[in-house]
């Protein structure tokens, strides 16, 4: 293996560290291009109400750990708030999250780590009548909160977070994009693939889209076949380890790509 194999890591600043070691460890060359800032929310009079009132819920449900930790944030660090009612998280790395903030996690997906899988869970079955917060960023999905709504929930949201795109420098990307020292791009967000293409700008873009690509979800691999990419591959799940673990076959040469 040799480290002028560069991996594209894209992650957020404050969650790119792990991947990047475990990338170096393997002896890659990782190269942090954030293509997401994850920012607060300021404190609306909408979410302290919300708050002042969050044990009329029967159930929270926590999308990511971001939705974690800015939870907490924007609650100034309590989290007795949030433990007197059943909590669900969408996936395993949301669920430690709530753990090691001493938050008891009742429902969450085996595998998937996606809406769909956690809409599957039996506590999720016979909702009706329930008030269910959904705590999340700014402008996500709504498939959760309509199929709970269909079994007869009423649902809310809590946000947390909001993503802005980020004023990074792109002529080192750039260099590495001309000198074709790039091997593998790894994204973790369908709205930070499309920064990815729009921070890249179209004189490089197809530079761009000829390199494997590794996604966390079938979702996303539709997204990025949208948009032109021509090889990518869906790890596992959305940790750094199944992310290395794609990163991995496709420096062995174990996919076939087509022409």
């Amino acid at each position: 293996m040799k480290r002028s194999q560069g991996i594209l890591i894209t992650r957020p600043v404050h969650q790119a560290e792990k991947l990047c070691s475990l990338v170096y460890e393997a002896g890659f060359l990782p190269i942090r291009f954030p293509v997401l800032d994850i920012v607060p929310t300021q404190k609306s009079d909408q979410a302290s109400q919300i708050l002042a009132r969050i044990d009329d819920y029967d159930r929270l449900i926590f999308i990511s750990v971001n939705a974690v930790n800015f939870a907490l944030l924007l609650n100034d660090g309590k989290i007795a708030a949030f433990t007197k009612r059943p909590i669900a998280a969408v996936g395993a790395s949301t669920a430690d999250a709530l753990v090691k903030q001493g938050l008891v996690v009742d429902t969450v997906p085996e595998s998937g780590f996606n809406t769909e899988a956690l809409l599957a869970m039996p506590q999720l079955q016979a909702v009706k009548g329930q008030r269910i917060l959904i705590i999340r960023g700014v402008g996500g999905r709504e498939a959760l909160a309509d199929e709970l709504r269909r079994r007869g929930a009423s649902v809310d949201y809590l946000e947390v977070y909001q993503r802005d795109c980020p004023d990074s420098s792109r002529e080192p990307l750039i260099t590495m994009l001309q000198e074709e020292q790039l091997a593998v791009i790894t994204v973790t967000s369908s709205e930070g693939l499309k920064n990815l293409v729009r921070m890249i700008g179209d004189e490089l873009k197809s530079a761009l889209l000829i390199l494997p690509l590794v996604v966390v979800s079938e979702r996303m691999a539709q997204d990025a076949q949208a948009i032109g990419f021509f090889h990518v591959v869906v790890a596992k799940n959305p940790s750094d380890t199944a992310i290395l673990e794609e990163i991995k076959k496709i420096i062995n040469g174990e996919y076939q790509w087509l022409s």
